[in-house]
C-alpha cells in the first residue's frame, strides 16, 4: 500500500512510439497527473484561471485578434503542452521554447506585480483578478494587468509540465539561458 502511494507521488513516465515520439496517451496522463497532483500546475483548474481565460478570448476578439475556441483553459494549456512537443522535436528546440516560457513567466509575474503594489491591488487577496482589475483606471491597464494574469497562470504550468517532460526526455533538468 505504501509502495502504491509513493508511485502515486511520482509523475507517470513517458512512453514512445517506435520512432522515438511519445506516446499521446503517456503524455496526456502526465499532463493529468501535473493537474491532480501539482499545485502551480492545478491552478489552471481554478475559477480565477478560468475567468481570465474566458476574458482573454473576449477580449482578443473584440480586438480582431483571431482565437481558436478552446472549451476552458485547462484544454487550452494541455493541447499547448501537446504543440510545444510537436513542434519542438530536439534538446536545443525545447530549450528555446522553456527560454520564452520561462522570459514570459518572469515578464507577466513582474507586469502583475508593478501594477498590483501602484494600485493596491491586493488589499482583498481573496477576489479574482478581474474584481481587482475594476480598480484601474483605464482600459489599456486594465487589458496588461489581466492578461499578465493569465499568462502567469498558464506559462507556470507550461513550464512545470514541459520541464519535467524535457528531465525525462534528455536526462537532465532544464536550465533557462540568460
Amino acid at each position: 500500500m505504501a509502495e502504491a502511494k509513493q508511485e502515486e507521488m511520482q509523475p507517470p513516465k513517458l512512453a514512445y512510439k517506435g520512432e522515438g515520439e511519445v506516446e499521446p496517451n503517456s503524455l496526456a496522463d502526465l499532463v493529468e497527473w501535473f493537474l491532480k497532483y501539482d499545485e502551480r500546475t492545478a491552478r489552471i483548474r481554478h475559477l480565477n484561471t478560468e475567468e481570465l481565460f474566458q476574458w482573454k478570448q473576449a477580449d482578443d476578439a473584440a480586438n480582431g485578434i483571431g482565437t481558436y475556441p478552446f472549451e476552458n483553459a485547462e484544454a487550452r494549456f494541455a493541447i499547448g503542452v501537446f504543440q510545444a512537443l510537436a513542434e519542438n522535436r530536439s534538446e536545443p528546440l525545447l530549450g528555446l521554447w522553456l527560454n520564452d516560457v520561462t522570459s514570459a513567466l518572469h515578464e507577466s509575474k513582474s507586469t502583475k506585480t508593478e501594477i498590483s503594489e501602484a494600485n493596491k491591488l491586493e488589499e482583498k487577496p481573496e477576489d479574482f483578478s478581474i474584481k481587482k482589475a475594476e480598480k484601474l483606471t483605464t482600459n489599456a491597464e486594465k487589458r496588461l494587468y489581466l492578461t499578465s494574469c493569465w499568462l502567469e497562470a498558464l506559462c507556470t504550468a507550461e513550464a512545470r509540465v514541459l520541464g519535467w517532460i524535457y528531465q525525462e526526455i534528455y536526462g537532465r533538468p532544464f536550465t533557462p539561458t540568460t
